[in-house]
C-alpha cells in the first residue's frame, strides 16, 4: 500500500504564492508519474503539474506561473505555484503511479485547498 501525505496549501492574496508537497511513502519500487491535480467546484479533475519518466507535463493555464520538482527524496515532488490567479481555487490533489516489489500502483492523496481571494 503507497500512501500520498500532502502538505502546503491554505488561502493567500491574487499574485500570492503557495508551495505544496508531496511525499510517497510505503515499499515503493520505482515511480513512473508523480504530480498534481486539481478540482474546483462543480468542475472535473484535472492536471496541473507531473513528472514523468518522459519528463515534464504542465497544463496551459499555469505555464510561466506554477513549477514541479522533485524535492530531496526520490518520491518527492514540490508545486511552487506564484503569481496565483482566483481561478487556481481548487482542491489540489498528489498522484503517484508505479510499483512496489510485487504489485503496480496507483494512489491518490487526500487532497489540500488552495483559495485565492482577495
Amino acid at each position: 500500500q503507497v500512501q500520498l501525505v500532502e502538505s502546503g496549501g491554505g488561502s493567500v492574496q491574487p499574485g500570492g504564492s503557495l508551495r505544496l508537497s508531496c511525499t510517497a511513502q510505503g515499499n515503493i519500487f520505482s515511480i513512473n508519474a508523480m504530480g498534481w491535480y486539481r478540482q474546483a467546484p462543480g468542475k472535473q479533475r484535472e492536471l496541473v503539474a507531473r513528472i514523468t519518466h518522459m519528463g515534464t507535463d504542465i497544463a496551459d493555464s499555469v505555464k510561466g506561473r506554477f513549477t514541479i520538482s522533485r524535492g530531496n527524496s526520490e518520491n518527492t515532488v514540490e508545486l511552487q505555484m506564484n503569481n496565483l490567479k482566483p481561478e487556481d481555487t481548487a482542491v489540489y490533489y498528489c498522484n503517484a503511479e508505479g510499483y512496489t516489489d510485487d504489485d503496480d500502483f496507483g494512489s491518490w492523496g487526500p487532497g489540500t485547498q488552495v483559495t485565492v481571494s482577495s
